[in-house]
């Protein structure tokens, strides 16, 4: 087999070995991938890492090998990139070590199936020359990080375009083609570099300048697009005062704590002095018709008698036995509700055939009922505000609902289950990539991190420090008009990605499998 093509193949390269050349590789260029994102930032090396992966697949003709080593690639980026969900089950949900780290591996696992999904089908399917085959690289990738973020009510944290935040040239794609195409656009890219002829440069001279001057011209169209305002900024400055609580996810919970939590909230609330105060995610850590009689009115008293209004985190009841992640407004003008209505599974909610899981952990508070669809934007201080809740902000495709009656977004986060790692620098940068897309500014409330207000060209105005208790006192206007992702959403790219799959792939013989 090895003879037949010229020498391309090596049994270490053949093999599933996990000790075989390329599958360290790719095991490795996975793993660096994750220094592109936040908060270490090198979005060229997303590039780097996508190259070594069809550089190792290039070198192969088994769609089965395809598939082993796009399995490491995915479990190298997995595997450093969200290890953090351990601390989690660990440390809050009392699991123990073993179980914790089995489970762990085996959700690294599963979301490594998507990238040896593209592994296998890019060798299974790839003909042509350069062009075709980069095309297909590209569309497979695109296609795959779009089915991780819906398949299971999805989990798309790391998808490749979240590295390509400002100041990548390439952040101007996200207002047009959102996360999936950007991804798209990074594996196209890559494909490229890998596949065109460089080493024959002096008789391959035109492919080579083709591809040099296509990969130029993406980056500068990209730089283009970001100067393009998709929206504009309407009506007064608004005063908000972002609240970070830091409350210990370890005591936040226990019966002796309660009261001194209650008394913290209102504290924070009493010593800010903006327009519009919010509280972070379930920053109350009880039902709302639990909480003392006369609590919630004194904390809207203390902004109503300046005209203004709280937006705070609280469990509350929906129909009976259902119990709803939600936000609710006090203070001037009639109460407002949201009830998060993509909830985490085994967090918030066990997923069917899933019971079991709950006898190994204890998490408070998760036996939970999504909101209903349809929910709108809460009215306040003349603002439209579309909340959305912890890792709601993942899905952008959702949050387009509340556009273009929204002219603020507002995400209300407890990331204190997973420590001091880095789930909190990576969320900001999710949250960025949703200012982009949606052409709105994103008010973050959090518990330990990261407070923010995020402009919709993707800046981060002003931060809070993680893990420090404060109050991030920013001013803020509302954005109207509509971005080409908030008018059509994934569609676009999706339909494209499909179109060149069937266009550029050509399904080989199975004779080397």
């Amino acid at each position: 087999m090895a003879a037949r093509f010229g020498g391309l193949l090596s049994p270490a390269l053949l093999s599933p070995s996990f000790l075989s050349p390329a599958f360290i590789a790719a095991l490795g260029a996975g793993a660096i991938s994750v220094l592109a994102f936040a908060p270490f930032g090198l979005f060229p090396l997303l590039v780097l890492s996508l190259a070594v992966l069809v550089r190792v697949l290039e070198r192969t003709e088994s769609a089965r090998t395809g598939f082993i080593l796009g399995l490491a690639w995915g479990l190298g980026a997995f595997l450093a990139g969200v290890s953090w969900l351990y601390v989690a089950l660990n440390r809050y949900g009392g699991m123990p070590m073993p179980l914790a780290a089995l489970a762990i591996l085996l959700v690294c696992l599963y979301l490594a199936l998507y990238p040896a999904l593209v592994g296998a089908l890019y060798v299974r399917l790839r003909s042509g020359g350069t062009a075709s085959r980069a095309l297909l690289f590209a569309a497979l990738w695109l296609l795959s990080e779009w089915l991780r973020g819906v398949v299971f009510t999805g989990f798309p944290w790391l998808a490749s375009g979240y590295s390509q935040t400002p100041p990548s040239p390439l952040a101007g794609y996200l207002p047009v083609i959102g996360v999936y195409g950007l991804g798209g656009v990074l594996a196209f890219i890559s494909a490229l570099l890998v596949l065109a002829p460089w080493p024959q440069w002096r008789t391959a001279m035109k492919p080579v300048a083709l591809v040099a001057g296509l990969v130029a011209g993406l980056l500068v169209l990209g730089a283009g697009l970001g100067r393009v305002a998709w929206t504009e900024a309407e009506g007064d400055a608004l005063s908000v005062a972002l609240i970070q609580t830091n409350f210990e996810q370890g005591l936040k919970w226990r019966e002796d704590q309660f009261v001194g939590v209650l008394q913290a909230n209102l504290r924070l609330v009493r010593e800010s002095r903006a327009d519009l105060v919010v509280l972070p995610e379930t920053t109350l850590p009880a039902l709302v018709d639990r909480l003392p009689a006369g609590y919630l009115d004194l904390l809207g008293d203390m902004v109503r008698e300046r005209g203004g209004a709280l937006v705070l985190g609280v469990f509350t009841r929906g129909q009976p036995g259902q119990i709803h992640n939600a936000a609710i407004s006090v203070g001037n003008g009639p109460q407002q509700h949201y009830a998060k209505q993509h909830l985490v599974p085994f967090g918030e909610y066990s997923p069917p055939l899933f019971g079991w899981f709950y006898r190994v952990a204890d998490i408070p508070m998760s036996d939970q009922t999504g909101g209903g669809p349809g929910q709108r934007p809460m009215a306040l201080l003349g603002q439209r505000i579309a909340v959305n809740i912890c890792y709601e902000d993942l899905f952008g495709a959702e949050l387009l609902a509340s556009l273009p009656e929204a002219t603020l977004m507002l995400n209300l986060s407890n990331l204190a289950w997973y420590g001091d790692s880095l789930a909190q620098p990576q969320h900001l940068q999710i949250a960025r990539v949703r200012a982009l897309e949606t052409g709105r500014p994103m008010l973050r409330s959090t518990n330990t991190g990261m407070t923010a207000l995020i402009q919709p060209d993707g800046s981060v105005e002003a931060v809070l420090p993680a893990f420090e208790q404060g109050v991030l006192e920013v001013e803020v206007r509302g954005y109207g008009g509509m971005t080409p992702y908030a008018r059509w959403g994934n569609w676009p790219a999706l339909a494209l990605a499909v179109g060149l799959v069937f266009l550029v792939a050509r399904p080989r013989r199975r004779e080397c499998q």
